[in-house]
């Protein structure tokens, strides 16, 4: 969606009261912009999972960007809710997988998992190499390998996984 075509939210009964109203509208965007992953990020990953000579339109990024963000709100919303219900605060990966799963992605479970163990190798590497040796350029070099094994290239990976079956399906 580009900046002409968005949809803006206008509270008429508040028109009078410019300010205040300016500086809702205003935290509007802002929450808009917090909820959804940046875009540079969407298109990478996109462009790493098709081929090559694949073309992707700003409208494509866009929409991906919007399930995407989407997708990843529904499951952490599974997860906080069982967290809430068992009186946790924090949201882990397991209870992510666990949401998967009730949700009825079955099938990404499994990845996940492996996904996590590794992260978590990855983990206690980086803390244990600190206790070791403080060489920089070698926990920076650690710290980027656990940055690419973030949740949000995890995230877009299942979102355009499906989307791609959804395409296949429907052909």
């Amino acid at each position: 969606m580009d900046n002409n075509s968005r949809v803006v939210k206008y509270n008429f009964a508040a028109a009078g009261a410019s300010s205040t109203s300016a500086s809702r509208n205003h935290q509007d965007d802002i929450k808009e912009q917090d909820r959804l992953l940046p875009i540079a990020n969407v298109g990478r990953i996109m462009k790493h999972i098709l081929p090559g000579n694949a073309k992707i339109s700003k409208e494509g990024k866009e929409t991906m960007q919007e399930c995407v963000s989407e997708f990843i709100s529904f499951v952490t919303s599974e997860a906080s809710d069982k967290c809430h219900k068992e009186k946790r605060k924090t949201v882990n990966g397991d209870d992510i997988c666990w949401a998967l799963e009730s949700l009825g992605f079955d099938d990404y479970v499994e990845p996940l998992k492996r996904y996590l163990c590794r992260f978590r190798e990855l983990e206690a590497e980086k803390a244990n190499h600190h206790k070791v040796s403080n060489r920089a350029e070698e926990t920076e070099e650690l710290s980027e390998r656990i940055r690419r094994c973030s949740w949000s290239w995890l995230g877009l990976d299942l979102a355009f996984g499906m989307f791609k079956c959804r395409l296949k399906n429907n052909t």
